[in-house]
């Protein structure tokens, strides 16, 4: 495993680990896609059924367990506990229109035509646009709060060293896999604006608003 997955994968568990402990903290999920959490609850489990076929590491089966298990905690706490406090008026992004040509395009464009792979692939494509419904929500409610802003950040750089990653395993080991790259490069662009906005407004103390 090179730095920049490793780097990458802590990145992703510090963007979770930041969510839980906001929604735990402020006993509140305010500002929080929960359908965009519900589409990444998908992501993970879709990617992981090979938990039940395979041993890869300790360190992946571990990740994987952790990422499922931090997933469904997320939607338990903005669906169950602290729904109270949800904001379903401003969490209307329709995510049919996400997860039905995501499905369609797995099944026409996959490395394997059998079910675990047909699963990654869409777990892949999905994962891309999963933050959309959370970057809708900013937009219709004009600002997000600081520690959201540092998830996001987080998010975005796991899949963007994740992109590194892909490059480096290209040229020291002759890996190229173009599915998880194209879905990579897309889940990147979808984060540019945010992230300038991120580096010139919240890292100077500043609210983050997205353009309605």
């Amino acid at each position: 495993m090179n730095i920049f997955r490793l780097t990458g994968d802590l990145s992703h568990l510090a963007a979770i680990i930041i969510l839980l402990l906001k929604i735990w903290k402020t006993r509140s999920c305010a500002g929080i896609s929960g359908k965009s959490q519900i589409l990444f609850a998908l992501v993970f489990t879709s990617r992981y059924l090979d938990l039940l076929t395979s041993f890869i590491s300790l360190y992946n089966t571990t990740m994987k367990v952790i990422y499922i298990g931090c997933a469904y905690a997320t939607v338990y706490l903005i669906y169950a506990k602290f729904k109270a406090t949800y904001d379903g008026n401003h969490d209307t992004f329709r995510v049919e229109f996400l997860v039905v040509p995501v499905g369609g395009l797995a099944f026409l464009v996959n490395h394997d035509f059998s079910p675990l792979e047909i699963l990654w692939t869409f777990s892949i494509y999905l994962e891309s646009v999963a933050i959309l419904p959370q970057l809708f929500m900013i937009s219709k409610t004009g600002e997000a709060e600081t520690i959201t802003t540092h998830y996001l950040f987080f998010l975005g750089l796991y899949r963007a060293l994740y992109l590194i990653n892909w490059i480096w395993r290209f040229y020291f080991e002759g890996f190229f896999d173009m599915i998880a790259i194209v879905a990579g490069v897309v889940q990147t662009i979808l984060y540019c604006d945010f992230f300038y906005l991120y580096v010139t407004k919240v890292l100077k103390g500043k609210k983050l608003s997205l353009p309605a």
